[in-house]
């Protein structure tokens, strides 16, 4: 630095002196004033500008605390120091609709189970109507019906219970012979991996529905069940019963219905059909055989049309069918025991009269007096229907000799 320049710098520091410092009383800069003074040029300069260093922050930010009016001049930007961005407000967790509420940063556990996972579990179900014949806790599913055990029918997966996870539903029976009770039970993960039951949709009942055929689960969780009238077995056909497709959603603590039908209206496949008979009088004809005729009835006393009937006469074989009163049956042979008639459609609330002819040879006596006479009602594709009241589908008919 030249002498001019250190000139200049002491002149500075005393113009700065006379100004920022005014109101400012520091022993300091006296001091620093005297040495100066009694120093040559050079090193005034020097200890000037070290005094300036020094005393410059010192003073400065004395004044700034005890100026009440002073503005400080432009400084130097002071290096920015990176930090963590102060994290946004914790939104409010919004209640599941199971009535719970998570932290949004909290994964909640996938409650997704395959077949083959289910099966090799143990879990525990909702009680059973049929009491401790079918096992509930913590109990085994079986791929197959095996007596007295819990059989996986069906499974499906969905949201059902709006915590944006997902939990499987399943269609289970405790088979007991043809016609064990079933449910639609609920499932979920818990935190450690293990099934939980979160609760049943639906079972089967007494009064109606008598079975579960099949499950669904929907987009916005609701559980659609398809439900049946009457259980299959013991003479009934599935595809006899009524079936209905009813949804159910999860309402915090318990499962209720929010679609479909809640009733069953009388099954159009549920016949009703009645049988009387009068006597047979046997009389003999002039070529020394027997002969006779019985008047035989059939009523539709059900709420739809039946569209087969089949009337069984089991009359000892060598009683056989004459000409007259037959030509409205079908299928009918002689020598055959019991006689059959296939009759066509018989509509709801109608009557069917048969007067029929028999014959026996002359020579033979009958073995017995009595015979049986059976009505039995079939569906368009000749299967079996049951009856509401089998008691008068089948009466006796009574032989005589006249």
């Amino acid at each position: 630095m030249s002498e001019q320049e250190t000139l200049d710098l002491a002149e500075e520091f005393a113009r700065y002196r006379r100004t920022a410092l005014t109101e400012v009383e520091a022993p300091g800069p006296a001091a620093v004033r005297r040495t100066v003074r009694g120093r040559s040029r050079r090193r005034l300069a020097a200890t000037a500008t070290t005094a300036l260093a020094l005393f410059g922050g010192s003073a400065l930010g004395y004044a700034a605390m005890s100026g009440p009016d002073h503005r400080p001049g432009p400084v130097e930007p002071t290096p920015s120091v990176s930090a963590s961005p102060t994290p946004p407000p914790t939104p409010t967790p919004t209640p599941s609709a199971a009535g719970t509420s998570s932290s949004p940063t909290t994964t909640v556990p996938d409650g997704r189970f395959s077949r083959a996972q289910l099966l090799g579990v143990p879990v525990t179900l909702p009680a059973w109507r049929a009491g401790p014949g079918c096992p509930t806790s913590q109990t085994r599913l079986t791929a197959d019906a095996r007596e007295g055990a819990n059989s996986l029918l069906a499974l499906d997966h969905g949201d059902i219970d709006g915590d944006g996870a997902v939990e499987t539903v399943a269609l289970v029976q405790c088979v007991l012979g043809t016609r064990g009770p079933m449910q639609v039970v609920a499932f979920d993960r818990d935190k450690e991996g293990k099934v939980t039951t979160v609760g049943r949709v639906v079972t089967t009942t007494i009064d109606k529905p008598e079975w579960l055929f099949a499950l669904d689960v929907v987009g916005d969780g609701t559980v659609r069940v398809q439900v049946g009238d009457i259980a299959p077995g013991g003479g009934w056909n599935a595809k006899w019963s009524q079936r209905q497709w009813r949804g159910y959603r999860w309402k915090g603590d318990a499962f209720s219905q929010v679609s479909g039908p809640t009733s069953f209206g009388p099954n159009p496949n549920l016949a009703d059909l009645a049988v009387t008979t009068g006597d047979l009088v046997l009389r003999t004809a002039d070529d020394g055989s027997r002969t006779g005729t019985a008047t035989v009835r059939v009523r539709n006393r059900g709420t739809g049309p039946v569209a087969h009937v089949v009337l069984r006469l089991g009359v000892p074989a060598v009683v056989r069918a004459d000409v007259d009163g037959w030509g409205t049956c079908a299928g009918v042979h002689e020598s055959v025991e019991p006689i059959t008639c296939r009759l066509g459609q018989l509509a709801a609330g109608a009557e069917m009269r048969l007067d029929l002819d028999f014959r026996v040879l002359e020579g033979i006596t009958l073995s017995t007096n009595k015979a049986d006479v059976e009505v039995e009602p079939m569906d368009s594709e000749r299967d079996v229907l049951p009856e509401v009241n089998r008691a008068d589908n089948l009466v006796q008919m009574r032989l005589t000799y006249g």
